[in-house]
């Protein structure tokens, strides 16, 4: 039996497990006092318990109480998303000389994978080690072609792992099985590392490791070009407030950042809460980082009943540049058949007592 034929009969079982209902449930990990608690609709944070510099234990993603909240919800707390994370201009792009035109879901345009993308779908949990010194669990996601408009068939995985002291290390990985599409994964913890609960992120202190943003039009998509931050309000190149600047600006940051290091696992960003003493410092092996700041224009029921308002918290997104299937002057998320997509994050909280 060839191997082509032996693909498509693993993609037919892949196919038929992914279309019988998996349950859905939450799944802690657990190191002494810092814990983290993921679901498998959307492979989704929803808590992230660390305590604070006097001993108190907090949690500091934004989310809901309940699974039917996340089901029904449209902010992606806490969500992987993908297949393709982020913005793709007029839903379509062009690839070997083949027009792909894929679902809208935000105007005209694609956002974070369409209106039943990675993080609105159950994946499978493959592993699942609770506590011992380095707790973790594995998801499985298989993504048939066609997928919201995609190319091809995918098969992604994303491992969460607790590690010593206070790291939380996300892997994604996709597969492409028979054709070459995007592959681009992220997700979406909304932190206020003061807690959830705690009001807004304005007065914490960041830092972004990027001397250049992608500049985008009205609709955030982006044009193409690169600009410096220098004397601008994205000017994080060493630390200040979120909320500096904020008010030179039409809503608040929503803007992708070129990360300017080299190495495999390169600085992101260092986020610091001087009221609870904890820093947030994280990593990863992506080109840049989706800065946002919540700029919802309503308030939102979460956790406990408390109501977030705009800016209740930050996003630190790592990937590949929005839109990259539309820009050649962009890197590439697209990945060909047999090859593996791996991006990696490793977030390191520590707390400041002074």
């Amino acid at each position: 039996m060839s191997s082509k034929i032996n693909l498509f009969i693993c993609m037919f079982i892949l196919h038929l497990l992914a279309a019988h209902s998996v349950k859905i449930g939450i799944y802690e990990l657990k190191k002494g006092d810092f814990s983290v608690k993921i679901t498998n609709y959307g492979a989704t944070i929803i808590s992230v318990l660390l305590p604070d510099k006097n001993g108190n234990i907090d949690d500091v993603v934004l989310g809901y109480d309940t699974i039917e909240e996340y089901l029904n919800g449209t902010s992606y707390f806490g969500a992987l998303v993908g297949r393709v994370a982020n913005r793709i201009g007029g839903a379509q792009f062009t690839l070997n000389g083949t027009l792909y035109k894929l679902v809208p879901n935000e105007g005209k345009n694609m956002l974070h994978g369409g209106p039943k993308g990675f993080s609105k779908v159950v994946w499978k949990v493959s592993k699942y080690v609770k506590g011992g010194p380095c707790p973790y669990i594995t998801l499985t996601y298989f993504s048939p072609d066609g997928d919201q408009g995609f190319p091809g068939a995918v098969l992604a995985s994303v491992t969460y792992a607790l590690k010593d002291p206070y790291k939380l290390s996300v892997v994604f990985k996709g597969k492409a099985l028979n054709k070459a599409t995007p592959i681009n994964l992220s997700h979406h913890p909304y932190w206020n590392i003061g807690g959830h609960n705690s009001g807004d992120i304005l007065s914490n202190v960041i830092q972004i490791f990027g001397s250049h943003i992608t500049l985008v039009d009205k609709e955030l998509i982006p044009t193409g070009k690169i600009a410096p931050v220098k004397n601008t309000p994205y000017d994080f190149l060493k630390p200040r407030k979120v909320g500096s600047r904020i008010d030179k600006l039409q809503n608040g940051y929503d803007i992708n950042y070129v990360l300017d290091g080299t190495e495999k696992m390169k600085p992101v960003g260092i986020v610091y809460d001087k009221k609870s003493g904890r820093v947030m410092d994280v990593k990863a092996s992506a080109p840049g980082v989706q800065f946002y700041t919540s700029n919802w224009d309503k308030t939102i029921k979460g956790k406990g009943g408390f109501v977030y308002q705009s800016h209740a918290a930050l996003a630190l997104e790592t990937l590949v540049f929005p839109d990259a299937v539309n820009h050649p002057n962009f890197p590439s998320t697209i990945v060909k058949p047999g090859e593996r997509y791996v991006h990696k994050v490793l977030y390191t909280f520590s707390i400041k007592k002074y």
